[in-house]
């Protein structure tokens, strides 16, 4: 589930080792599933681990990962990493945003995947965000638009240069196109 690096385990067992006894870490996600996901790192005293928690053994040390974070840190590293700048803990959890799903799950899933979390995350610069809410029998990505995208001027190009790019270069034998549903409305909440 997560891989954390010798340089990582040994960071967090010098930092465990100035703890209380039998003091751990907790890996978390804080809104998983959603734009504004969080991933932390923190200390874990043996009477705040619950039954539900999955405790995952290192060196020296546990990992404990509530049961409601650990879909979303499938595929995350810890390193610890020391360059000219200093030292940094580094966390990367690329599934935090959404869970991961299968290979094979229905086109609809995996193309909201991709907006979760490859495209989401770039409009939520602007305030935006964006939803697959159908794919029409003529292979048609029907994506509706929200926040800051709604009534934005470059909409059009944000979807056809952009976001129609991403999705038929990921899903080319199964979509042709991307056509937006949205009824925009251009207002204070948009972004151009």
């Amino acid at each position: 589930m997560i891989n954390i690096t010798d340089a990582a385990q040994a960071h967090f067992a010098t930092l465990l080792s100035q703890q209380s006894a039998k003091t751990n870490i907790r890996v978390f996600v804080v809104n998983p599933g959603t734009a504004q996901a969080e991933c932390g790192v923190s200390y874990c005293p043996v009477d705040s681990v619950e039954d539900t928690d999955i405790t995952l053994n290192f060196n020296g040390f546990d990992a404990v990962v509530d049961a409601d974070s650990a879909p979303f840190l499938e595929e995350a590293d810890i390193d610890f990493v020391t360059d000219k700048m200093g030292s940094q803990l580094t966390l990367k959890a690329p599934n935090a945003k959404a869970k991961k799903i299968q290979d094979d799950a229905p086109l609809l899933e995996r193309l909201n995947y991709v907006i979760e979390t490859e495209i989401n995350p770039q409009l939520a610069n602007h305030g935006g965000n964006c939803l697959v809410t159908e794919v029409t029998e003529d292979k048609i990505a029907i994506v509706q638009f929200g926040g800051g995208c709604n009534g934005c001027s470059q909409i059009d190009m944000t979807l056809k240069e952009g976001i129609e790019k991403e999705l038929l270069a990921k899903f080319e034998d199964e979509i042709c196109g991307v056509r937006d549903a949205t009824e925009h409305q251009a207002g204070e909440h948009s972004y151009y």
